[in-house]
């Protein structure tokens, strides 16, 4: 078994993957506004929680916490870095020490390095990857739902940053991979009793929760994120679908219509229907792109304009140095963080039932 203080040394924290839109450098300034703007909050809703670490916050100070996406591989995030099931650290401790004794030149290739070996990982890597998740899938019978999430998230964060990538699967680099020696670590694995874990739709959650306060990030331009990190998607529910074109992706799944022309009547349907007392709201100001899949769906006026109709709205921004892969312009780039007070009355009178669905 590994020794347990260097095991602690080397555990990943939530916020180590890389995910394009992360609000990990932004959350401080976000909940200083929320918690000197927002008052008697203590039920929490981050409905788009990408790699979590907003509602990782939220679950530090508050006593009832929604986490919520509609990606397989964020909801096992979730699932292994906040879910309050039942697991044994000794027992994934062991699990990670044997898969760390395992030699590529004595296995197979297998689904993962026969489509991504020296493309997306080096090809002993790849076959690793995909012994170990062949493994777990034989194993899941004796394992809790929070153990297997433990184990397949720290998988995939012993791998993030051994992608032949620039953060994301829409494409490798194309170069040699230079090998090297694989070696798996584990998450952070903490547990939250108050914490309610959900992979929908956005906008039918928002029929069915009741919170004070809900923290709206939603994708502003057409880059599909079950796109961006198919892999992943694909690792996770391990139906080893056929693949296409040059990025290896699947069939589309999971394709939100947030970035899509349909993103704005998405957004009025979303604020219109969820019971909440505040809306908190984040916005990225990424116009000048030379790209259109980074042209935002939803303008800052268009945005100001609904939530307005829902209530009181207060504007805070923040400059802020984003994701770029070289084909946008970020000329004071600024962060935004709407924080309404819902006034149903007048909420409804802007937004009537037959028009809100």
């Amino acid at each position: 078994m590994l020794d347990k203080s260097i095991c602690d040394s080397r555990r990943f924290s939530l916020e180590s993957r890389r995910y394009i839109g992360c609000k990990a450098k932004l959350i401080d300034w976000i909940f200083e506004l929320i918690n000197k703007h927002t008052h008697n909050v203590s039920s929490f809703c981050d409905i788009f929680a990408g790699t979590g670490v907003v509602a990782h916050r939220a679950l530090e100070q508050y006593s009832q916490v929604v986490v919520n996406d509609f990606l397989y591989s964020n909801n096992v995030m979730y699932q292994a870095f906040f879910g309050n099931d039942k697991w044994s650290e000794s027992k994934v401790d062991h699990i990670i020490s044997e898969f760390n004794t395992l030699n590529p030149k004595g296995l197979r290739d297998n689904y993962f390095s026969k489509n991504f070996g020296d493309k997306f990982f080096d090809n002993d890597t790849a076959k690793i990857v995909g012994y170990i998740r062949a493994k777990l899938q034989q194993m899941s019978g004796n394992l809790t739902k929070k153990e297997f999430a433990i184990l397949l998230a720290s998988l995939i964060y012993s791998i993030d940053r051994r992608a032949n990538t620039l953060g994301h699967f829409d494409a490798y680099i194309k170069k040699t991979i230079t090998p090297q020696p694989f070696e798996m670590h584990m998450i952070d694995a903490k547990s939250y009793p108050g914490v309610q874990i959900y992979q929908k739709d956005a906008n039918k959650l928002a029929r069915e929760i009741h919170v004070d306060l809900t923290y709206i990030d939603p994708p502003y331009n057409s880059r599909q994120y079950s796109r961006f990190y198919h892999v992943y998607e694909n690792l996770v529910q391990w139906k080893k679908p056929k693949l296409y074109g040059t990025a290896l992706k699947p069939k589309e799944e999971n394709m939100s219509e947030y970035c899509r022309n349909a993103a704005l009547g998405a957004f009025t349907d979303l604020v219109s229907n969820i019971d909440s007392r505040y809306l908190v709201v984040s916005y990225n100001n990424t116009y000048h792109s030379k790209s259109s899949s980074s042209e935002n769906k939803i303008k800052l006026e268009q945005l100001e304009d609904v939530l307005s109709k829902c209530g009181e709205t207060q504007i805070f921004n923040h400059e802020f140095k984003a994701f770029n892969s070289g084909k946008t312009e970020f000329d004071d780039h600024r962060e935004y963080l709407f924080i309404t007070e819902i006034d149903n009355e007048k909420r409804n009178c802007s937004f009537p039932s037959i028009l809100r669905g």
